[in-house]
């Protein structure tokens, strides 16, 4: 009889684990996807703003070494991520192929311009910075003109700014409803121990003593959660760049280094906080009040 009820109330122990563990990876992988979200928006909203270009007409009468060496002065700018020299011979061409016939022959002439694209380095890519740059350009004797759409990078700025803190805000929400979810599941778990708890201090072990266990079981569950939760994250990802391959420009290994770094260490550690609360709150209470 006494087997049977040892048996019996492993079975329970280890389905409260188990519950326990399904539980937390849950919240986790919540957790994980959410970091994703943020990391891609943020790669998303550099990719657009590195890939607003800024047009500088070269005056026709410079010489291609002197647009060369200008161009040389562009890139050693900090604010610049890249530039690319279009001279009229490539710029007939490209827009022969846009056009789908040759307008050069048509014309006699060719009209068009040499040009030098550049494009900002993300953390430049406002009207700000861009109008100081194009002050700064513009007095350089091969340059005719610079064009820039002012509008659509005040747009863009506008509404990126916008949905980021619309994404914070939701990742703050989420992650106080995770730590509670968690704080909840650790709690039950504890409860269904509590008279255990409070025969060990009975009989005269000290806080710690009983505290330490549980805490580093709950660790342990915090740990196998959290990779648990990484590996299906990783899977997760891994489906999403065969269905979208598009995705992959904004793969940063870095950054998912964080996101998985992150869940491990919340798994670790809010389980052991609230696993360390749990107790201490039964060790607080008298023993009546445990049938409560």
């Amino acid at each position: 009889m006494e087997e049977f009820e040892v048996s019996d109330a492993s079975k329970k122990t280890k389905t409260i684990y188990i519950s326990t563990i399904f539980s937390i990876t849950l919240v986790l992988l919540m957790l994980g996807i959410l970091g994703l979200i943020l990391v891609h928006a943020k790669n998303l909203s550099n990719y657009v703003k590195e890939n607003i270009v800024l047009n500088i007409i070269v005056d026709e009468g410079a010489k291609e070494a002197e647009v060369l060496q200008f161009q040389k002065e562009l890139n050693a700018n900090p604010a610049i991520k890249q530039t690319q020299y279009v001279n009229k011979e490539l710029a007939a061409k490209n827009l022969t192929q846009d056009l789908g016939e040759d307008f050069v022959d048509f014309l006699g002439y060719n009209p068009l311009l040499s040009t030098v694209d550049v494009y900002m380095k993300a953390d430049y890519a406002n009207n700000k910075s861009i109008d100081t740059l194009k002050a700064q350009i513009s007095k350089n004797p091969v340059v005719k003109e610079v064009i820039y759409q002012s509008s659509l990078i005040d747009m863009v700025n506008n509404n990126i700014n916008t949905i980021g803190l619309i994404i914070l805000g939701f990742a703050v929400i989420l992650l106080i409803i995770s730590v509670a979810l968690i704080n909840n599941t650790i709690h039950l778990a504890i409860y269904s121990q509590r008279f255990l708890i409070k025969s060990m201090q009975l009989v005269g072990a000290t806080k710690g003593f009983i505290r330490r266990p549980f805490v580093l079981i709950a660790m342990l569950h915090g740990l196998i959660a959290s990779i648990i939760a990484v590996i299906l994250l990783l899977a997760l990802l891994y489906y999403a760049q065969q269905e979208m391959p598009e995705i992959i420009i904004l793969r940063n290994y870095t950054e998912f280094g964080f996101v998985l770094l992150f869940l491990l260490g919340t798994g670790i550690f809010i389980t052991a906080i609230s696993t360390s609360f749990a107790v201490s709150k039964y060790l607080r209470l008298k023993i009546y009040d445990l049938y409560r």
